[in-house]
């Protein structure tokens, strides 16, 4: 199923970085910039969180939380972000169920071989549940900025 604009964002609930869970409803009344990356601490996977971690103070003015999700285990994670010192949450879905969800488990291609993977890709969820924005094959560079310019347009 392909998610559009609009749609209601789907639930999930995950294992996440220092041993908690995280779920679609402790984002109600808040902006949820949703992340899907391939995995912690590859070149473009750690721009992203780093730029994510950067702009962070932004979108908490905004009433934004940042979730980055990937299929690395809750203790991956944390030692991405103690490594990289990140200020994002990470989310563990380890077995591709919120992945699934949100359509980005994909066919990829490198070097002619063909496998199935994380496309990166971004959902920026209203505090209504609501999906408000969907970037998909994200590139890393300026893709922060874009987000946060588009929250601006939406939180006012």
């Amino acid at each position: 199923m392909t998610l559009s604009i609009g749609d209601k964002a789907p639930y999930f609930s995950m294992p996440s970085d220092g041993g908690g869970t995280v779920s679609l409803s402790d984002y109600q009344g808040r902006y949820l910039v949703l992340y899907f990356y391939p995995k912690d601490d590859t070149p473009g996977c750690t721009k992203e969180a780093i730029g994510f971690t950067e702009f962070k103070a932004e979108f908490d003015a905004m009433n934004a939380s940042i979730l980055g999700v990937s299929k690395d285990t809750p203790a991956k994670h944390d030692k991405f972000i103690a490594k990289h010192d990140l200020k994002v949450a990470l989310g563990s879905d380890e077995d591709g169920d919120v992945i699934e969800s949100y359509d980005v488990w994909v066919e990829k291609n490198m070097y002619g071989k063909k496998y199935m993977g994380i496309e990166r890709a971004t959902y920026l969820i209203g505090p209504d549940g609501k999906i408000l924005e969907i970037w998909r094959k994200v590139r890393v560079k300026d893709h922060v900025e874009k987000v946060l310019a588009a929250l601006k347009t939406h939180a006012g």
